[in-house]
C-alpha cells in the first residue's frame, strides 16, 4: 500500500469519526469518492488495500521464479517439444511424472518470449515485404500486366487471358487469349509489346505484376533484362498493388457485352476480346484521367479537350455566377500516376 493511500485511509478514518461523509473526504483529497470507499473497504476486510488496475505493480507470491521460468523454456525448445502445443506438452510430461506448469501459464511464458511463433527448428517469420512504389509521368514508364480466366464451353475450363495497361494513360496495350498459363507464352507476348511500342533500353520501363508463375519465371525475367524492362511484384496476398490491371479485369467482366454464358472456344474469345479492347481505348470515357480515353491521353489529345472543358465552364460562370456556388471543377490532367503513393 502506498504512502498516499495510507493517508487517504487515515484521513478517512478520522472524518468518518466526527461525521464527515465519504463524498466529502474525497472531494479534500482529490479523489473519487467510490474510490475511497473501495480502499475503506478493502482495508477493513484484509488490513490493507491492493490496486488491482490493470497494468500496476503488484507481489505475486506465486509467481514463477527465474530458474523455473528458463526450465519452462528449454523444455519447449526441446527438440521433442518443438512442433508440440502446451496442451500436448503437458499431458506428456505428466506421464514421466514431471510436473512444470499449467497450459496457461506455458502459454504466457512463450508470449512472453516471443516464441507462440517461433521455437526450436521453425523458420523465423519474414519481414513484411516493403510495398512498391511507382511513379509514371509519361506514357511507357509504368506498365501493368496480369492473367484472368475466362469460362469455356464446358465446366471447369477456362481460356487465359494475358493483358498489359499503360499506368500513366490506361491504354491497352496488348491482349492475347490462351489455352494455358506459361512463361513462353507470356515472354514471346512482351517481345511483340516492346516491339510494337518501340519500347527498349532507353524507355527505362518498369513492368509491374503480382506474383504469380509467369510473372516470376526466369524465363520471362529473361526476355525482360533482354529488352531492358524492369520488374517489379507486387506484396504477397495484397491485390491493390496491382490495382490498374485488377480494375481492368472488372470493368471487362462488368461490361454489357460480356457474355452471359461461356465462351464456345477461343476464337470466340479473341473476337470478343478484340472488339472490347477497341471500345476501351478509343471510346470509353475514363474517370480517373478525367474522362477522356485512354487513346487521347497515350497521343497527347488530353490536354487540348480538357482546356476547352476548362474554358467552357468558366464562361459558363460569368454569365450566370449567381449559378455557382463554388469554384468550376479542375479539368486539367493528372500530371503523376502512382501505384502505392509515397508517403515520404
Amino acid at each position: 500500500m502506498t504512502e498516499d493511500r495510507q493517508k487517504a485511509l487515515v484521513l478517512l478514518q478520522e472524518g468518518q469519526r466526527e461525521g464527515v461523509s465519504i463524498k466529502a473526504i474525497a472531494a479534500l483529497i482529490g479523489i473519487c469518492s467510490r474510490t475511497l470507499r473501495r480502499w475503506g473497504v478493502a482495508f477493513k476486510a484484509q488490513g490493507f488495500s491492493q490496486d488491482c488496475r490493470k497494468g500496476s505493480t503488484r507481489h505475486v507470491v506465486h509467481r514463477f521464479r527465474e530458474e523455473e521460468r528458463k526450465r519452462v523454456i528449454a523444455i519447449i525448445n526441446d527438440e521433442r517439444f518443438a512442433d508440440l502445443t502446451p496442451n500436448q506438452i503437458v499431458a506428456i510430461l505428466a506421464e514421466g511424472k514431471i510436473y512444470v506448469g499449467s497450459e496457461s501459464t506455458i502459454y504466457r511464458i512463450m508470449r512472453q518470449e516471443g516464441l507462440l511463433n517461433h521455437r526450436g527448428r521453425t523458420h523465423e517469420p519474414r519481414e513484411p515485404r516493403e510495398a512498391p512504389v511507382l511513379e509514371a509521368t509519361g506514357i511507357n514508364q509504368v506498365l501493368a500486366w496480369d492473367i484472368t480466366l475466362l469460362p469455356g464451353p464446358i465446366k471447369g475450363q477456362f481460356y487465359y487471358l494475358y493483358m498489359v495497361i499503360d499506368v500513366w494513360s490506361r491504354r491497352i496495350l496488348g491482349v492475347e487469349a490462351h489455352e494455358r498459363e506459361c512463361s513462353k507464352l507470356a515472354s514471346d507476348f512482351f517481345d511483340r509489346i516492346c516491339r510494337d511500342e518501340e519500347i527498349s533500353k532507353e524507355t527505362a520501363a518498369v513492368l509491374h505484376s503480382d506474383n504469380g508463375a509467369p510473372m516470376r519465371s526466369l524465363t520471362l525475367a529473361a526476355k525482360m533484362a533482354e529488352l531492358g524492362v524492369s520488374l517489379s511484384f507486387s506484396r504477397p496476398r495484397v491485390s491493390n498493388d496491382n490495382a490498374y490491371a485488377e480494375s481492368w479485369f472488372r470493368t471487362m467482366k462488368y461490361h454489357q457485352s460480356y457474355p452471359l454464358r461461356r465462351f464456345r472456344d477461343l476464337h470466340s474469345v479473341k473476337t470478343w476480346i478484340d472488339g472490347f479492347v477497341d471500345w476501351y481505348n478509343s471510346e470509353h470515357r475514363h474517370s480517373g484521367i478525367k474522362y477522356v480515353t485512354p487513346n487521347q491521353r497515350h497521343y497527347g489529345q488530353a490536354d487540348t479537350i480538357c482546356r476547352i472543358r476548362q474554358q467552357t465552364h468558366e464562361e459558363a460562370r460569368q454569365k450566370h455566377p449567381q449559378r455557382w456556388s463554388r469554384q468550376p471543377r479542375d479539368w486539367s490532367q493528372p500530371q503523376v500516376v502512382s501505384i502505392n503513393h509515397s508517403r515520404g
